[in-house]
Parts: C-alpha cells; structure tokens; sequence
C-alpha cells in the first residue's frame, strides 16, 4: 500500500511538473534552447570573423526548412576606422502573399570586446552571447518550427539583423545598429509597413523579468499594451512586468525612426551582459518558453 501511494505521489507530481513547463501555445522552448547551444557552438558571432559566417550560413538553412520564403540582405558597411564589413540581414517570410503583416526581429552577432568585464585581458575578448543574440536565434528558429506547423492567419516577417553589437554605444553611435539601419534604408518593398513589430533581446535569462522599454512606450505604446495584454492573458505578468523600464537605444530605434511601429522586448538586467560570463549556463528553456510563448499569441491574436 504504502509503495502504490509513493507511486501516485510521483505520478502526480510528474504532471505538475509538466504543466508547469509546458506553453499555453505549444511553443517549444527547450528546441528554443537547442537552437542557442546550436548557435554559440560556432564561438562568438564578430562580423567578419569565419564563425559568423559558419552560423549565418547555418541560420539560412534552418530558416529554408521552415519559412515559406528566405530573404538575404548581404551589403557591406565601412567602419569609423576605415575596416569593410561583409553583413547579411536575413529574413525568414511566412505567408509572404497577405499584404498584412508582422514584424519581428532580433540580431544574430556577437560583440567583438568585453568592455563590461572585470580585467584588462578579458575586455579585448569577444562575447560570446548566449543571451544577447544566441537566445533571439534559438527563440526565432522556434518559432520557425511552430509557423510552419500552425499557418499563421497574417504574415510574419522573422528578421535576423547583423552588426547591432559591432562598435560603440553613444551618443554618438559608431557602428551599431547596422543591419537595422540597412533594413529600415532598404525594406522588403516599397512601402513596406508591418502592422507593427517587436524586437527580441536579451530574452533568455534564467532569472527574467521584462519591464517596458522607455522609447516602446513613448513612441509606439499600444504595441507595448498588446504584448503585455497577450502575457497577462497567458500567465506571464510576473515575467512581463506592466512597470516603466529603462530607455534602451536597440535595433528598434532607426526602425521607430522610419516610421514604423516598433517596439523592444529586453530584459536588460542582465549582470553578464557584454562579459566573458555571457552564456549558455545564464539561460534556460523556461525563459525562452516564456517568451516563446507571448510571441506566439502575438500572432495568434491578430
């Protein structure tokens, strides 16, 4: 008796476990985490370095399997100090015939130093960015698999950006946000405007809280209001915190600039951020199911 009632204890907890991490959509977010190990498994992202060019090929063939169309932006950019630059944006279209659409994005390099690390030696190492770029990967390349199995009733644009962590944050801004600033400069098509759009970032973090993005909330806040609309209603307002964040210049600004209505999902307290500690032990399937999640009812809802 006592053995049959240790048995069903385990039983039931089994379940508990797994409705405790398993998504409201069907979003997988331990595939999600597999596709980030997958992708800082090449070693850090630098534009120009082989390991970037290994993974951006690797992105384009995941991203074929999946999306009904692959758009590659390869342009060149020449930096502040006179250095050519060989980028890629990379777009991934589901549904690419409805002329309504959804924009997402989230950049796939990593940074080149370590200013934020604590010697001297540490800082000219470059990151290796399990969660400031890997996460936004493997999120997207999640997204893929759920897209091509659940046709969404609106186009989605998935755009992977290259080059946002290349130079320095300002002001001014020297050599970032580059990918961003060719797509907002050279969009899909004339005229090109999603319905509305949300940048990726930083999103993995095992210990994640996301508040609202300041320049989200000014400049385009009923993006801001239906992400967070779509958390609560899914059982993520401890995650997605309905609570004044800080203002981040990201990929999404040259986008706001263009006129778009875009808007930043980060979590920007990140202790590792732009340190040698950046990775894969910070994240975790929970937080990439999270997110995962609310990126899908995003889209469901429309």
């Amino acid at each position: 008796m006592k053995s049959r009632l240790m048995l069903a204890l385990l039983l039931i907890c089994i379940a508990c476990n797994r409705d405790a991490s398993a998504t409201k959509t069907g979003f997988d977010g331990a595939a999600a985490y597999n596709y980030a190990k997958a992708q800082v498994a090449f070693g850090p992202r630098v534009p120009g370095t082989p390991a970037a060019q290994r993974a951006g090929d690797w992105i384009i063939a995941q991203m074929k399997r999946r999306a009904d169309q692959i758009i590659v932006q390869s342009f060149d950019h020449t930096t502040a100090d006179g250095k050519v630059l060989h980028l890629r944006n990379i777009i991934a279209r589901f549904r690419p015939e409805l002329p309504e659409r959804i924009l997402y994005l989230t950049h796939w390099d990593s940074r080149p130093v370590s200013e934020s690390a604590p010697t001297p030696e540490e800082r000219r190492l470059p990151v290796l960015g399990a969660n400031d770029g890997a996460s936004g990967v493997g999120l997207f390349i999640a997204l893929g698999d759920y897209l091509k199995k659940h046709r969404p009733n609106v186009g989605v644009d998935l755009l992977f950006t290259d080059g946002e962590d290349y130079g320095t944050f300002g002001p001014p801004n020297v050599d970032v946000l580059i990918g961003a600033e060719y797509f907002a400069a050279h969009p899909l098509a004339p005229g090109y405007r999603p319905l509305f759009g949300v940048l990726w970032d930083m999103i993995g973090d095992k210990d994640l809280r996301i508040t609202q993005e300041g320049n989200s909330v000014s400049q385009a806040p009923e993006v801001v209001q239906r992400v967070w609309d779509v958390a609560a209603e899914l059982g993520h307002a401890s995650v997605f915190v309905p609570e004044a964040g800080y203002s981040i210049t990201d990929d999404h600004t040259p986008l706001l600039q263009a006129g778009m209505r875009v808007i930043d999902v980060i979590d920007y307290d990140y202790p590792p951020h732009h340190t040698q500690h950046d990775t894969m032990d910070k994240i975790s399937a929970t937080s990439l199911g999270i997110v995962g999640d609310v990126a899908v009812g995003v889209i469901n809802r429309q």
